[in-house]
């Protein structure tokens, strides 16, 4: 299916690793013109490379997404260099484990600097060129806003701002023709989840243990999989699609624990 991508300005927060790099590269295959927005410039230019290689088209803006500042000017480099833009991807974050026992007020509220606050300055300054474009936003979040983790209240409450923002910009944003979807990611094997694993006594056996609790093939959501939805939905394809919050993560959060 031709996703009518072609030459799409797309911002991809924390576009350069992981979820946020199958993104851009998936993207960039589609024609569109992915911009990766992360604070490791090394890191952007590696993907961006990788893209380029490939015979795709990409961008990329240095900035530290918990300074609000840098938010704006980010979204001010792509608007000054494209005079446009088409979509938007949040993306970037981390579950770093602020907890309500473990943690505290400074910790929780610079978590929330990391995982949702910059959702929000985003898409906020992105919002004139969007309106311009009749664009689409898509919004990263995970299961722990349903499930919950256990000692992550502040990750945890993040992705419930993330999912409650999915709605309520799907509201607001009617007007304007503007579609707001979101893709909560489960159980899904990126670097930083690799680093995680390997934390732990015996990381085989752990993995192998997560797996057979995700229902469909019981293996884990890749990040190709995600990217696909993504794509999708800011696709005219989905044209009437807005305001839902789409599980990409093989039944692991709603289908039957006893399966």
């Amino acid at each position: 299916m031709d996703l009518d991508l072609t030459n799409k300005v797309i911002i991809v927060s924390g576009g350069a690793k992981g979820i946020g790099e199958s993104i851009a590269k998936l993207l960039a295959l589609e024609g569109a013109i992915p911009v990766i927005i992360g604070r490791n410039e090394t890191d952007n230019l590696k993907t961006i490379t990788a893209i380029e290689k490939a015979g795709g088209k990409a961008f990329h803006v240095v900035a530290e997404l918990t300074e609000p500042a840098e938010c704006e000017k980010a979204i001010r480099k792509v608007v000054d260099q494209f005079n446009r833009i088409d979509g938007l991807v949040n993306n970037a974050g981390v579950n770093d484990g602020v907890g309500l026992e473990s943690g505290d007020y400074t910790k929780f509220v610079a978590s929330l600097h990391k995982n949702l606050i910059h959702y929000y300055l985003l898409a906020h300054f992105a919002l004139p060129a969007l309106k311009q474009s009749k664009g689409a936003i898509v919004n990263i979040t995970s299961k722990t806003a349903d499930t919950g983790q256990g000692n992550t209240s502040a990750y945890a409450a993040s992705n419930g701002g993330r999912n409650a923002l999915t709605r309520e910009w799907a509201v607001e944003l009617l007007k304007y023709g503007i579609r707001v979807n979101a893709v909560v990611v489960a159980e899904c094997f990126t670097p930083l989840y690799e680093k995680w694993i390997q934390t732990l006594p015996d990381p085989k056996k752990k993995l192998k243990e997560i797996e057979s609790k995700i229902p469909l093939a019981n293996r884990m959501t890749t990040t190709e999989e995600i990217a696909n939805a993504v794509a999708f939905l800011l696709s005219p394809r989905s044209s009437h699609t807005t305001g839902q919050i789409v599980y990409v993560d093989g039944g692991y959060v709603h289908l039957d624990r006893a399966l």
